[in-house]
């Protein structure tokens, strides 16, 4: 799930012009042999030989192409997750300094006497909570009270 989208979109942008560069050889080479005057068996066997290079060209710019998706795919599927966990993380803040703050006002009041204040047991275990360490993947499975994941 981890990456440097750049980085993987960089990749994917090299795979592509590669299956250009690879289509255009294809181009070179189809050019050449139909540009080929020569006759005979040892003509007609460069033709088939040539063929199948063509044929092997076409597929190879094809899993170039395919393989540059799959890494625009994987690289939006990172920056999805990232912005989630991002999301989860800056919720997760919230609800626990209003639980902090909700607990320092209760102990205030017990400083002042007001003796029949107890602490709400879900603010006792969200300022219990140790969250991960930012941005970290364990942000996705976060069971702490009010997040709503």
């Amino acid at each position: 799930m981890y990456g440097d989208t750049m980085v993987i979109r960089r990749l994917a942008r090299d795979l592509r012009e590669q299956a250009i560069d690879i289509r255009a050889e294809a181009r070179a080479l189809n050019g050449k042999v139909q540009a080929t005057t020569w006759t005979g068996k040892a003509a007609d066997a460069m033709r088939t030989h040539a063929a199948r290079r063509l044929i092997d060209l076409h597929d190879s710019a094809i899993r170039h192409d395919d393989a540059a998706d799959a890494l625009d795919h994987h690289a939006d599927e990172v920056d999805r997750l990232k912005d989630l966990i991002s999301a989860i993380e800056r919720r997760a803040h919230r609800i626990i300094e209003a639980a902090v703050d909700r607990l320092e006002d209760l102990g205030g009041r017990l400083l002042d006497g007001i003796a029949s204040v107890t602490p709400d047991p879900i603010d006792e275990a969200i300022d219990r909570f140790v969250p991960p360490p930012p941005g970290h993947k364990d942000w996705l499975t976060v069971d702490l009270p009010g997040l709503g994941n």
